[in-house]
This record gives C-alpha cells, structure tokens and sequence, in this order.
C-alpha cells in the first residue's frame, strides 16, 4: 500500500487546509507514515507534531538521514525534502495515513469502546464474541495490541492516527473482518481516530478521571461523546449504559441508533437474574425481540455482568446467539482485571487496574462478596492525576476493607509521601479504618500477602498489567503480578 506524494498534497487541499506545498525532489512514492523520528524508514511521511515537550520540527533532520521520503509540518522548512505545510499537522494526520494504508478501517468492522471504567474487559468479551463467530479480531487496547496474529504489549491506549491506521493495515492484512478498540477520552480529543468510521461505538459509563485534562466533567462527556457524534458511520448502530446518567444523554441524543443496557433501568437490554462467585459468573438477559439469553461467564464480580452486558447487547443481531454464549463462556482472563491468585494457605489475592474511587469501589465489592475473611486492600495514586481522587479514594476502601495500606503508584514528578498522605486524610475522614502507609509498593505486597489468613481477600489496585514504576522521570521494572507470583513461590507454593 502507496500513494503518490502529489495525491497526498490533492487530499488535503480537498479538505481545505493546504498552506504550502514544496516539491523539491519530485514525487516519491509514500510508503509509511510515522510521527516518530526513531521510527522512519525509506519511503516514510515524517509528521511533524507539536507535543508539550517536543516539537517534531526539530527532528527533521534525523528523519531525512533516517530516509524521510517527503514531511507533513505546520511551518515551511528548507529541508530538501517534498513538504506539505498545513494549519495542524493532528487535524489531517489520520486521513493522510488512512489514504496511504489503504483506507483499512472502511475493510473491517469497526467497534469501538469508550467510558472511565470497564473498557478492557468489554473489549476482551467483544473480541471473544466475534472469533466464536469465525469473524478473526483485531485488538487495540490499553494492555495489548493484537493484528489477529501476533499480540504485544500496548503502549498507550489510543496511540497517533498513524499508528492506528498502520494497526488497522495490518488486521486486514492477517486476513481480519472486525477490529475491536477502546477510544481514551484523550484519543478522541487530539483527533487520533481521524480515518477511522466506527460500525458499533458502544459506552460503558463515566466517573471523575482526566479532569486535570478536560476541566470538567462536562468537557470530559463531550470527549467521549465524539466517538458517536465524530467517528462513527452513517446508520451506525451503538449502545450505552442506560444505568449511567451519560449513557442515559447519548441514548437521548441518538435515539435511532443505540440500544440501552442496563441492570436496575428499563432499557432495551437488561439482565434479570445474576449470581457470581470465585468460579464465575451466570446471568440471564432479556432483550427486546430476542428470546432471552443464558450466559456462564469466567469473569467475576457484579461490575463484570454490565461488561458482559454491554458486548452482548451490542453484537446480539449481528452473529448468532450461539457464539455469544460460547464467546462469553470462553472469554479469557483479563490482565490485571480481577486477575486471580491463590495464595498457599487459602487466602485469595487480586490484582486490578482500578484506579478511580468508582472503579475501587466496584473492586472491593466484588471482593467482599467473595471474602468469608477480611478484605486487605493496596493501592495509591498516580502523581499528576487529578488529585481529588487521593482523599476519595481513601474513603472508599475506609468504608469497604478491614485494613488499608497505602502505597506509591507512579508518583512522576510529584512526592509520594505527599500523595500518601492526601489518600490517609480521606481514611480518616471516613472513620480511620485501620491503616498502613508503605510507601515501597513491593514491600506492601508483600506485607498484605503475608499478613492474609485463610478466608482472607487481598486486594492489589491501580495499576494492574503495568510493568514499571514511574518516579522522577525514571521508569523502574515492577509488575504487581510479577512480585504475588516471587512471593507465592518463596512461601513454598505452585503458581
């Protein structure tokens, strides 16, 4: 897949925003698009974007002795290399790599995952789903990347538009019909899906997280809302968490295309009867014109039922119902999702993103209804996050775990004892539940699988898959599943 550098220059003018185009060194064919110096190869596009602590013009020469076959930038530069100046590099990036890739988004079913909580797990269920159904799936997630064969660690959630095109390219080229993605409120906002045409944008719910990005709330729905309102295709077909007061805004706003799920609403789907325990979940959904639906899922937890809820609402109609039962009883454990470990003497620990005081709470709620024991919870907070969450936080595990120990969660530039003691003013503000602050985050894993009786839930959050540690710019290898497994095995148990 290639086009011509003078198609890529008729392109934007048609999109009208063509300042200057140079075409020194005739018109090589393009090959790639990258926004990444490190990443260009002969035949490469290079993008020359403005970061908050980069800007791309300044390496502009590394790409041309890297092979740079022509430049896409925001000022006119004498490079010797074809170039194309446009007002913002972000706002034609993804259509000039959907034009270079092939436009692979309009060859797949594109579905789409946006919301604060539950992304990752409802793509892993649509994704299950769809490859029960014989239809090969993609995957671009905030734990791994999937072309349909090969999968690797994810890098962000919603990478540059030129990468996720090159990823959509790739899927078709695996021989992919769908590729299932979850869209970061931050993704929809820079623009990082342009090219992209959602079939089945699907919304999971919306709590307090980014507001050191979008301000506020409000901002933060209107983020989220683009991927219906901006990405999606004419005659989609969508749905939304009618429990949630913004899922119950975009049902209103696009009334012929999206369908309802809910638990305690009416909505077009619901379920009707749930039990969930350490080996699993069941449920039955009634859906409006279609039989009801008796599901066995693996996953656990009642925040795991909206999950699975929500993949099967918005797929039921487009495969048959029985992949959506072998789909959701085949569905594989989540990384860092609830992810379960047994521990020697009986006790339980999982291990989970949750990283928001909604997203706490659900965990260690799941957790509770599992524990004949007590519930140990550890976790801290990401240092420049939107700081209201530290004292809320603290709240919830007060009111909901029998010990609470505090730990560090990639504090960046700011001071984790600072951010442990904001997370402890909220404990005590709840009634001062027994806690600890063990700032080393192995240690306090180590501590709380040491401290669990049998009976006993421990409870690791906030960064789930992760494998590093993020303090004062210097990335630390650590993976929380990595250092249960160190323990388990020196406490003289298999794993």
């Amino acid at each position: 897949m290639s086009v011509n550098f003078s198609s890529l220059i008729e392109l934007v003018r048609e999109m009208g925003l063509l300042r200057e185009a140079e075409g020194a060194g005739g018109n090589p064919r393009i090959t790639d698009v990258v926004s990444d110096s490190r990443s260009v190869r002969p035949g490469a596009l290079f993008c020359c974007i403005r970061g908050e602590r980069s800007d791309g013009h300044d390496y502009i020469p590394m790409a041309r002795e890297l092979g740079a076959a022509a430049l896409l930038c925001e000022r006119p530069v004498d490079a010797g290399l074809p170039s194309v100046v446009v007002p913002s590099v972000r706002e034609v990036l993804g259509e000039v790599s959907a034009a270079v890739y092939g436009n692979p988004s309009e060859k797949l079913l594109m579905v789409g995952v946006t919301g604060t909580n539950g992304k990752s797990t409802t793509t892993y269920v649509l994704r299950s789903i769809l490859n029960a159904a014989g239809i090969r799936s993609g995957l671009l997630g905030t734990i791994v990347e999937s072309d349909g064969v090969k999968e690797r660690d994810a890098d962000r959630t919603t990478p540059e538009s030129c990468v996720v095109q090159r990823r959509l390219a790739e899927m078709v080229r695996n021989g992919c019909g769908a590729c299932v993605m979850e869209t970061s409120s931050h993704g929809l906002f820079l623009g990082r899906l342009r090219g992209c045409r959602f079939d089945v944008p699907l919304f999971t719910n919306l709590n307090p997280e980014h507001l050191d990005f979008h301000k506020d709330m409000e901002h933060y729905f209107q983020a989220k809302r683009l991927l219906f309102s901006r990405y999606a295709r004419p005659g989609f077909e969508g749905a939304a968490n009618a429990d949630d007061l913004y899922g119950r805004r975009l049902l209103e706003d696009f009334p012929e295309s999206m369908r309802g799920f809910a638990l305690a609403s009416d909505a077009f789907a619901r379920v009707t009867e749930f039990r969930t325990g350490l080996e699993g979940t069941s449920m039955t959904v009634s859906m409006r014109g279609f039989p009801d639906l008796r599901l066995r899922s693996p996953l656990v937890g009642n925040f795991n039922v909206w999950n699975v809820l929500a993949a099967v609402t918005a797929l039921r109609g487009r495969v048959e119902d029985e992949a959506l039962v072998r789909g959701v009883a085949e569905v594989p454990q989540v990384p860092g999702r609830l992810e379960r470990h047994s521990l020697p003497n009986g006790a339980c620990c999982f291990i989970d993103f949750a990283h928001t005081p909604e997203a706490l709470k659900n965990v260690l709620a799941a957790a509770r209804a599992l524990c004949p024991g007590r519930l140990i919870s550890v976790f801290g907070h990401g240092g420049g996050r939107y700081s209201l969450n530290r004292p809320a936080l603290g709240r919830v595990a007060a009111d909901l775990a029998d010990l609470v120990i505090v730990t560090m969660d990639n504090p960046r530039d700011e001071d984790p004892a600072e951010i442990a003691a904001e997370i402890v003013r909220g404990v005590q503000e709840s009634g001062g539940a027994r806690h600890r602050v063990i700032l080393d985050r192995r240690e306090a894993v180590r501590t709380a699988l040491s401290i669990a009786a049998p009976g006993d839930v421990v409870v690791v959050s906030g960064k789930g898959p992760e494998r590093y540690l993020e303090q004062a710019g210097v990335r630390t290898p650590y993976n929380d599943a990595e250092t249960v497994d160190s323990w388990i095995r020196s406490s003289g148990g298999d794993h």
